[in-house]
């Protein structure tokens, strides 16, 4: 495993215009390192900023102020172009909201980052990846079924199966994974499975994950917990007993 940390956050800062002349600060101030290989959850209240972060992190969103790395390499100042293509080959990200396609199937979901022709893998590799996904999560014999054939909890299943789909393919032990509330739409039964796959994840394939929660039960999985408030960093401490 590398000894640099896999995500350096440095001071930064979301600004967003408010009414008339007042500005809102998202996120005020957040300086943050995550090793390679760590469990991550972010916790808060609603509107503390926690996922405007986790968009910074995937550089979903820009900041308006502070710097972003990425496994030693900068954000910031990237053009929109070198920024995707970065994005797609080295981070994950699962939404709240499943995001499938209902006109594919399982498998033609998870495949799409390639079937839409972001990045050529070879087809060995590919097969090989895509058919460990499957197994790994459980959907082997669900792989041609529809989304509305899917519980919610397979849907998001596929949901990272498609986020992790190129790491897979590729032998790429280590990429980042963010996932939004990634329970959210899931009963608590669904909810502990996905929990379970993740910290599996972690610790076999040294992902590093950072997921967003407002679930202590969720955050109970994880290595560290970070809370925000206001958009600030209100406590940072280790989960001693992740997972039980």
């Amino acid at each position: 495993m590398k000894n640099t940390p896999h995500v350096i956050l440095t001071d930064i800062k979301k600004i967003y215009k408010g009414a008339g002349s007042s500005d809102v600060a998202a996120v005020n101030g957040v300086s943050l390192e995550i090793p390679h290989g760590q469990f991550l959850s972010i916790m808060g209240p609603s509107g503390s900023g926690k996922s405007t972060l986790l968009h910074i992190i995937g550089g979903l969103t820009t900041p308006t102020e502070g710097s972003v790395a990425i496994d030693g390499t900068l954000l910031n100042g990237m053009s929109d172009r070198k920024l995707t293509r970065f994005r797609r080959k080295n981070i994950g990200v699962v939404f709240q909201a499943f995001n499938l396609i209902s006109t594919l199937t399982a498998e033609e979901n998870i495949m799409l980052p390639i079937l839409a022709g972001y990045q050529e893998i070879d087809a060995t590799k590919l097969q090989r990846g895509l058919d460990e996904l499957l197994e790994r999560l459980q959907l082997t014999n669900r792989r041609r079924h529809y989304p509305d054939a899917l519980s919610g909890g397979e849907q998001q299943r596929v949901a990272i199966a498609r986020a992790l789909l190129l790491d897979f393919a590729s032998d790429n032990h280590g990429s980042l994974l963010l996932a939004d509330e990634p329970t959210g739409n899931l009963d608590s039964a669904n909810g502990e499975i996905i929990c379970k796959l993740l910290r599996q994840l972690c610790d076999e394939r040294h992902h590093t994950m950072v997921v967003v929660t407002h679930e202590p039960a969720v955050a109970a999985w994880t290595d560290r917990i970070v809370t925000l408030k206001d958009g600030a960093i209100l406590s940072d401490h280790p989960n001693t007993k992740p997972g039980t």
